[in-house]
């Protein structure tokens, strides 16, 4: 029904290509400062321009939080000009690109933030007591609490990008185009894992990692589909990314931030704890608690059926 609430709004695919061409352009415009930034300490001599395309030495250019609003701009760019588009081109409101409700359901939102950040903080604080040897304490209150308010300003725009962008915008898209909900379920799922291959932590764990991020993708997807709508991805998707950047950082992770430990210990290639337990336990898991409180039913027809056009075509207001 979430895929299908889409020929309520304009959808032909040109729309959705100029949409896509729309929201890389609004992450390039809030990149500029960035740049420039760079730029302006490669003039100066502090940057070595050499170095420019690796991405763990670009983290070391700047202030651990100057360097945080850099990375998390563009993310704010790209939702900002993809609503824009959405209700230009698509005459799509923004409840319509959220959820299939009559109303946006907060609740849900919430209570997914809210799980999710209690188990992840309970992960980090198991992994802390059994391996204190492999964590510094990096707490300083004033930049601690800058990063509160960055990260609390930022991160939500972050998160609420990829969710709106992967599990809205394109789900739908190719949804409509496809006429089925696993082409898009999972062309989404790849494509969101496969983007995240510039990440330091690829290069630390490698290439087995993007197995992690695609099931994450296909995770956020099935709770979409599942739920008929976003809120429960923007929750989980939001808790996971900044209850992390809060409290826990590294060297070779993509969020170096004023967290209140530092991981110290020397990565490894990844395994089962960085990849096959999230992905073959918890996450089994956290479907099963959702499925269990809002009665997820008919899974094969959610996420495989087909997407049908409605007998009675919806009526599109073009003002």
């Amino acid at each position: 029904m979430y895929i299908a609430s889409a020929y309520n709004v304009l959808h032909d695919y040109w729309r959705y290509l100029i949409g896509v061409g729309v929201a890389i352009a609004g992450i390039f415009v809030f990149s500029i400062p960035h740049l420039i930034a760079v730029f302006m300490k490669t003039f100066d001599g502090s940057a070595d321009m050499s170095k420019l395309d690796d991405t763990n030495y670009l983290m070391t250019l700047f202030e651990p939080n100057l360097n945080l609003v850099f990375i998390l701009l563009p993310f704010a760019g790209g939702l900002l000009f993809l609503l824009l588009i959405a209700k230009v081109l698509h005459k799509q409101s923004f409840k319509q690109l959220t959820t299939s409700r009559d109303k946006i359901d907060w609740s849900r939102f919430w209570f997914a933030l809210v799980f999710w950040g209690i188990i992840s903080s309970s992960l980090i604080a198991v992994d802390y007591f059994s391996n204190p040897e492999h964590y510094q304490n990096n707490f300083n209150l004033q930049p601690f609490l800058i990063l509160c308010v960055i990260a609390v300003i930022l991160v939500p725009l972050q998160t609420s990008f990829e969710e709106y962008f992967f599990r809205g915008y394109l789900m739908q898209g190719i949804g409509v185009l496809a006429k089925n909900k696993w082409v898009p379920l999972f062309v989404t799922s790849v494509i969101f894992g496969l983007l995240h291959i510039a990440n330091p932590e690829i290069e630390k764990l490698g290439y087995i990692l993007l197995v992690y991020y695609i099931s994450t993708g296909l995770l956020f997807g099935i709770m979409t589909l599942m739920d008929d709508g976003l809120e429960l991805a923007l929750g989980f998707h939001l808790a996971n990314n900044l209850f992390t950047a809060l409290l826990v950082t590294a060297d070779w992770t993509a969020f170096q931030t004023h967290s209140i430990f530092k991981d110290v210990s020397e990565p490894t290639a990844a395994g089962f704890i960085d990849v096959f337990l999230p992905v073959f336990v918890i996450f089994p898991l956290v479907l099963f608690v959702f499925a269990k409180k809002y009665k997820w039913t008919n899974w094969k027809e959610k996420l495989f059926g087909r997407v049908e056009k409605p007998v009675e075509d919806y009526k599109i207001l073009e003002d």
